[in-house]
C-alpha cells in the first residue's frame, strides 16, 4: 500500500504514450439501483457531471424504491473480478471508489485487487446500512470492509452517526465524537483521511469535516433542508473520487465535492412518491431565476460542471 501518512496520497497513474484518449477514468463498485437515487447510476451521473469518465462495476443489484431499500441479491465475486480486471488490463483508472458491494466475499476481492493497483487512490464510502435485517450478516460484512478494505482506502467518507457507530462502537464520553475522533478510529484501521458529513449545528445548519488525526483539514457548513432525500452520500463520494482525479488537491476536491452536492440538494426532484433525489446534472437545467425548490430552501443558480484539471504526475 502506498504511504498514507497526512501529506501523502497515492497519486493517480499516468496514461502511456500510446494512448491517445485523455479521459479521466473514476471505477466504481457498487449496487445496481433501479431508482436512479443510489449505486452505479448516482455514481455515473456526479463522476460525469464533475468531468471524468464513469467505469462501472456492478456488485450487486439493489431492490428499492424513493422511500427505502427492501434487499439486494449479491454477485459472484469472481463475477465483479471479471468485469474490474477485464477493464484495468485496457483502461488507465486514476481513481477508485468502493460504496455497497453486497458481500463479504465482494469485499475480501475488491481489497485484493485494490492492493494489486497501489498507486489508484480509493475512496471508500459507507452508506446506512440499517435496513439490512438478515441475521449477523451486516456485522459480517462490515467487520470484512474493517479488517480487509479500509487498510486499502485513502479517504474514508461517510454520515457522521454512521461512521460513529461503526467505528466508535464503545463510545462512553456524553459529548458525540468529533471528526478527528472518527479519524483516530479510522487511521487504527489503516485510512489516512476521513469526510464526516451531516454533523447538526446550532441555527439549522449542517457541519462537515475533513479530517486527520492530528487536524481538521477543512470545515464546510450548509443550511439544512426542509427535506429528506436519498442518495447525497453517493453523490458526494463520487464527486471527491472524481475531483482527486481531475487533479484537486485533497482539500480542495473536499471543498468543492461539498459545494456540489449541495447545489446538487438545492436543485432535488421527486419522482416518486418517496424521497428527494439530488440533481446531480442541475447545470443542465434551463438558467430560470433563483427560485425555491422542492427541498424547501432557496437553491443556487445553475452552474456550469467543475472543468476537469491535467491528472497528476
Amino acid at each position: 500500500m502506498a504511504d498514507l501518512s497526512p501529506a501523502v496520497l497515492p497519486t493517480a497513474p499516468t496514461p502511456p504514450e500510446n494512448q491517445t484518449n485523455d479521459a479521466i477514468c473514476i471505477m466504481s463498485f457498487n449496487a445496481l439501483d433501479a431508482t436512479g437515487a443510489l449505486g452505479l447510476t448516482a455514481d455515473s451521473l456526479t463522476i460525469a457531471s464533475v468531468g471524468a469518465y464513469p467505469v462501472s462495476v456492478a456488485c450487486c443489484i439493489q431492490i428499492s424504491d424513493t422511500n427505502r431499500i427492501f434487499s439486494h441479491i449479491a454477485l459472484e465475486d469472481e463475477l465483479v473480478m471479471d468485469q474490474a480486471r477485464t477493464v484495468l488490463e485496457d483502461m488507465v483508472v486514476q481513481a477508485i471508489k468502493v460504496g455497497f458491494v453486497g458481500s463479504t466475499a465482494n469485499v475480501s476481492a475488491i481489497a485484493g485487487m485494490c492492493s494489486d493497483y497501489p498507486d489508484i487512490p480509493v475512496i471508500g464510502y459507507m452508506p446506512d446500512l440499517s435496513w439490512w435485517q438478515e441475521g449477523d450478516a451486516l456485522e459480517e460484512y462490515l467487520d470484512a470492509f474493517e479488517e480487509l478494505l479500509l487498510p486499502q482506502v485513502s479517504v474514508l467518507v461517510g454520515n457522521h452517526g454512521t461512521l460513529a457507530r461503526w467505528l466508535l462502537p464503545d463510545w462512553e464520553s456524553e459529548r458525540m465524537p468529533t471528526p478527528r475522533d472518527i479519524a483516530k478510529a479510522a487511521e487504527v484501521r489503516g485510512v489516512a483521511y476521513v469526510l464526516v458529513t451531516g454533523m447538526v449545528q446550532a441555527g439549522e445548519f449542517f457541519d462537515n469535516a475533513l479530517a486527520s488525526t492530528e487536524t481538521v483539514i477543512g470545515n464546510s457548513k450548509f443550511e439544512r433542508f426542509n427535506a429528506e432525500f436519498m442518495g447525497a452520500g453517493e453523490t458526494l463520494s463520487a464527486a471527491f473520487a472524481a475531483l482527486l482525479a481531475v487533479g484537486d488537491d485533497l482539500g480542495q476536491a473536499a471543498q468543492e465535492a461539498l459545494e456540489y452536492m449541495d447545489q446538487c440538494l438545492g436543485s432535488a426532484f421527486r419522482p416518486g412518491m418517496g424521497r428527494l433525489i439530488p440533481d446531480r446534472m442541475f447545470w443542465a437545467q434551463p438558467d430560470d431565476d433563483e427560485q425555491e425548490g422542492p427541498a424547501g430552501r432557496s437553491g443556487a443558480p445553475a452552474a456550469a460542471p467543475v472543468a476537469p484539471a491535467s491528472p497528476s504526475a
